[in-house]
């Protein structure tokens, strides 16, 4: 459901990247099925800011049936690479079976994990990205936060997608069911935190976009 009004959000949508070829058809049969996939609109907002940034080292965590990955394989710099994380077995074969068809998996190697544990194991690793794209349990973004800030590279970009949760972030506390009690007040924690420590802006498109920028040192003392 779009945060804004839909006529508005529909004239906005003709603007909207297209999304061709075999990933376009990736991309409608995958809404056809009620499969996770980012919206139209943070795709190509996502689109533009990477075709801006043309990263070297692409971090996904949350990659589901591999259609963000394949999207951000046609703004790598060259020899660039992705890594992406997943732990669920259905999504993982979706994911292979759509990089092959799509013939971009020499571009990506994906971690078949918990990121609970993958992520500490790169940090460990010495492993370092430029962008970073958080797509996973939104319970679960704050947690995994310190670990984004660790592999960013200085200047490096986090976007984490359906941060205002259906516009329910800013319901008073007592007015959540209780049931998504948990993840409220995470992504909460999770927007005033990286707001706090990145230069970062929340945007009302698909269902919250947040992008911040890990800022170098040089650039904080100046």
């Amino acid at each position: 459901m779009g945060l804004i009004d839909k006529k508005l959000q529909d004239y906005i949508g003709g603007f909207t990247a297209n999304i061709g070829g075999d990933l376009g058809i990736l991309y409608q049969k995958a809404c056809d099925e009620g499969l996770p996939v980012i919206s139209a609109e943070v795709a190509s907002f996502l689109m533009t800011l990477l075709a801006s940034k043309r990263p070297k080292n692409i971090l996904e965590i949350g990659c589901a049936i591999g259609f963000s990955s394949a999207l951000f394989t046609g703004y790598l710099a060259s020899g660039g690479k992705i890594t992406t994380i997943d732990r669920y077995k259905y999504m993982i074969e979706r994911a292979k079976e759509n990089f092959g068809k799509l013939d971009v998996a020499d571009k990506i190697t994906l971690l078949e994990e918990d990121a609970a544990k993958a992520l500490p194991e790169l940090v460990n690793k010495g492993e370092k990205f430029d962008f970073i794209f958080m797509d996973c349990g939104k319970g679960q973004y704050l947690n995994f936060l310190p670990y984004c800030l660790e592999l960013l590279e200085a200047n490096g970009i986090l976007a984490a997608d359906d941060v205002l949760q259906s516009g329910m972030i800013s319901w008073d506390y007592d007015k959540i069911p209780k049931r998504q009690r948990t993840t409220y007040n995470n992504m909460r924690k999770f927007l005033e935190t990286a707001v706090a420590v990145c230069t970062a802006s929340i945007l009302p498109i698909g269902d919250g976009l947040l992008v911040c920028v890990k800022e170098s040192e040089e650039n904080k003392q100046s």
